[in-house]
């Protein structure tokens, strides 16, 4: 399985005392695991700032010490992503943990970013939807402000109603081909009742699960 030969290599990059971003997602969670297993027999110590509830479950059941990012500031970040562009720009947010992603992922001394070749394309927009962390009251009139690029709030499943992220707002997800990724991304949170959206454009080194092994971009 791909996810795990990434997640295994990431976990190998992390050295003993290390403080680091712990992502969200089905590839971060093959890189806590790793990470785990590297903790039991190794002895090392790590230190994880979650970016989920998830990940904070997953970090504290595989020994890692969990601070905040009020304590300490990441050496390294890890995390997945949805689409990644030949610039190494990315779509994030299926997991619905973009603002706490982009906070720690963006403070991060060094982000990498785990994923499959499924993952490349040319350009942002190709197969995923772009997600705008909204908060309640303005989720009807950002999604008018934004008609043009299909916004469909995002709904749970195991729960009626729209999913809720970790900081109690709502998921819109939009479908449109980003030209410009830095501007969109900052285009896209100036508008009042956004939090945060998607499209992240922070320098990253992208690790790449393949048969032959990890490729890195």
């Amino acid at each position: 399985m791909l996810k795990k030969v990434v997640g295994k290599y990431a976990a190998g990059l992390v050295k003993d005392g290390d403080v680091i971003g712990l992502g969200t997602g089905s590839t971060t969670l093959e890189f806590i695991k790793s990470l785990g297993e590297r903790i039991k027999n190794e002895g090392i110590e790590v230190y994880g700032i979650p970016t989920s509830f998830q990940s904070k479950i997953l970090g504290i059941g595989n020994k890692i010490n969990i601070v905040s990012i009020d304590q300490c500031t990441p050496e390294k970040a890890f995390d997945g992503a949805d689409e990644v562009d030949p610039h190494n720009f990315l779509i994030k947010g299926r997991g619905a943990a973009i603002l706490q992603e982009k906070i720690i992922d963006y403070s991060s001394k060094e982000f990498y970013v785990l994923a499959d070749e499924t993952k490349l394309v040319e350009k942002l927009g190709e197969k995923a939807k772009i997600p705008i962390e909204v908060i309640p009251q303005a989720w009807k009139i950002v999604s008018e402000k934004l008609k043009d690029l299909k916004p469909e709030l995002r709904m749970a499943i195991n729960k009626d109603g729209p999913v809720i992220t970790d900081n109690g707002n709502f998921i819109i997800d939009l479908k449109f081909s980003v030209d410009n990724p830095e501007e969109k991304e900052r285009e896209l949170n100036n508008i009042p009742g956004v939090i945060e959206n998607g499209i992240f454009t922070k320098k990253c080194k992208v690790l790449i699960g393949t048969k032959e092994g990890v490729k890195k971009i």
